[in-house]
């Protein structure tokens, strides 16, 4: 479990998250929305470490991680999954490489197991052996994004985060992309938080939704409460396209 307490984060005296809490549950995919320059990208940063809250408190079981030292952070870092928005693989590395790279960085397993374990993940995620030995430039964006998950969740992560995993993807693969999430956050029994602004990936396995709006906590529910939410900033981005307008005329018809 995460619990943020009255986060709070300026740059240059410009305060960008405003001062907001809340819980991400073990087993649970939360997903984050909202639109451009809303907070979102900060908050995710500050949730794993890259950046640190001007005020307020990240408690990672109980614990508050703003407070830790070196030490405490490595071994954390080390129970943390990341897939970044376009991947980030290593470019010179082929994809068993880039899997085996985390537990070269923060386990002491040898060579032969750590081979094993990388293997064992890009089979979860379904890479074909005739794929390992290849580069990223060599194969398609939905696979780079595999490998990626792959990558994250070698270590067995208590946490895991992503940004925009969906970008760049046509929407198959994209709801792909979200299963392979959503069973491996169910299998590992993870903390999951994810970026997003794809709504398919809100209604496919949106377990708990925020919205932020200009660096507030403006609604949280789950992705059936969203769909009949009242609150007007929620209704203008979820409802922005003729679709989803068309479906929440739909759900009002059936509540009267």
């Amino acid at each position: 479990m995460i619990e943020v307490k009255d986060i709070r984060k300026s740059f240059d005296g410009v305060e960008v998250l405003k001062g907001f809490s809340l819980t991400f549950e073990k087993g649970n995919v939360s997903l984050i929305i909202g639109q451009s320059g809303s907070g979102k990208t900060v908050f995710l940063k500050n949730l794993i470490g890259l950046l640190t809250p001007t005020s307020g408190e990240i408690m990672y079981e109980g614990k508050n991680m703003v407070n830790f030292d070196y030490a405490q952070k490595q071994k954390l870092r080390s129970e943390i999954g990341v897939v970044f928005q376009g991947s980030a693989l290593y470019d010179s590395m082929n994809i068993v490489e880039n899997v085996k790279f985390p537990l070269e960085m923060f386990s002491n397993m040898s060579n032969a197991d750590a081979e094993k374990r990388a293997l064992e993940v890009l089979d979860r995620v379904e890479i074909a052996k005739t794929a390992l030995k290849k580069y990223p430039s060599e194969i398609s964006g939905g696979m780079q994004k595999r490998v990626a998950i792959a990558r994250a969740i070698v270590n067995k992560p208590k946490y895991l985060f992503a940004d925009e995993p969906n970008s760049g993807l046509d929407p198959k693969t994209a709801l792909v992309i979200d299963k392979l999430i959503y069973d491996i956050t169910k299998e590992y029994n993870t903390t999951t938080v994810i970026n997003t602004h794809d709504m398919n990936s809100v209604m496919e396995i949106g377990d708990h939704i925020v919205f932020l709006k200009n660096g507030f906590l403006e609604w949280e529910g789950t992705k059936e409460e969203i769909l009949i939410a009242e609150n007007p900033n929620v209704i203008d981005f979820v409802y922005s396209s003729n679709l989803f307008k068309k479906l929440r005329e739909a759900l009002l018809k059936e509540q009267h």
